[in-house]
């Protein structure tokens, strides 16, 4: 469950020079286009099946348009493979970089991000793990018949010229993409597109709820930005857990133990309880821990912060 809302790749946009909003995947967010071209999940749907097939990868992924975040991000949920992504925003990078290859090339990237299992390590997003996607990107686009001006189309226009703590830079993204069509060009493994080692194909996707502890890289017991949350009961309950408040996941919360978890998109997230007329929903943040606590008296569940 956790893997749902692990912080792979945080939705808040930045603003840099020049009034330019930026994702955190490093692309320049562009100009709104009245122009059509990406055809929603069912188009996508063939795309990430063609991908799939071009690889012999026996996945099933699960796809999810969510317009309005202007992103497209790999995640985890109930231990399926899961690719999000905004139809307006992949419809509007085809519009600027003038090539349906743009938004290909994208969501090309977020498959890569599941092949090499940078989901599952719960690192967040690195400039290592940044530059083999991209590679896996190249690799994929040469496969799919696209050449190499189209799969570094989307970089060449939107991609940010300076790295970040978690991007790399404009230029070394775009060789990242050129070593991955080459490599394919020439037959050679996409697996060592990136670095030119023999990086192990594609482990199975974890099951649901294997907890945190048990990814690699990750402790969340030592990591205050996770959130810890118990519940007042003698039994396990179900509660409703919503990375953007509108579609909810339930999680299991066991007796005297904590779930410990994080959000996905923001650095805050929902969480939704029985109540007397329906539901009552609870706003929570990263870097706090919770209580569910039964109230006898009026007999519904309330949330108090765990002092620090």
């Amino acid at each position: 469950m956790k893997n749902l809302f692990s912080c792979m790749l945080l939705l808040l946009i930045t603003t840099i020079g020049y009034s330019q909003k930026v994702t955190p995947c490093g692309y320049i967010i562009p100009p709104k286009s009245s122009v059509t071209k990406f055809q929603s999940v069912y188009e996508a749907r063939e795309l990430v099946d063609d991908m799939l097939d071009k690889i012999s990868w026996n996945e099933n992924f699960t796809l999810r348009e969510q317009n309005g975040i202007q992103n497209a991000y790999a995640t985890i949920s109930a231990g399926r493979r899961l690719i999000v992504y905004d139809n307006n925003f992949l419809e509007d990078i085809d519009a600027y970089a003038k090539t349906k290859w743009a938004s290909y090339s994208i969501m090309a990237h977020e498959m890569g991000h599941h092949f090499y299992n940078h989901v599952v390590s719960n690192q967040g997003s690195t400039i290592p793990s940044e530059l083999e996607a991209d590679a896996f990107s190249g690799f994929m686009v040469q496969k799919l018949g696209g050449t190499l001006e189209q799969a570094i189309a989307a970089m060449q226009t939107i991609g940010t010229p300076r790295a970040s703590a978690t991007h790399p830079a404009k230029a070394d993204r775009i060789n990242a993409i050129t070593r991955g069509w080459n490599a394919a060009k020439t037959g050679t493994p996409a697996t060592s597109a990136n670095s030119g080692n023999n990086v192990p194909p594609p482990k199975p996707t974890p099951a649901p709820g294997t907890g945190s502890n048990n990814n690699p890289g990750t402790n969340a017991a030592d990591d205050p930005s996770w959130i810890a949350l118990t519940i007042q009961s003698n039994k396990t309950e179900t509660v409703q857990l919503s990375d953007d408040g509108k579609k909810f996941q339930p999680a299991e919360i066991k007796a005297g133990e904590a779930f410990v978890f994080k959000f996905e998109i923001y650095q805050y997230g929902w969480l939704r309880l029985p109540y007397y007329n329906g539901f009552r929903t609870f706003k929570l943040m990263h870097g706090k821990d919770y209580n569910i606590l039964y109230n006898r008296r009026n007999k519904n569940w309330t949330v108090v912060e765990v002092p620090e």
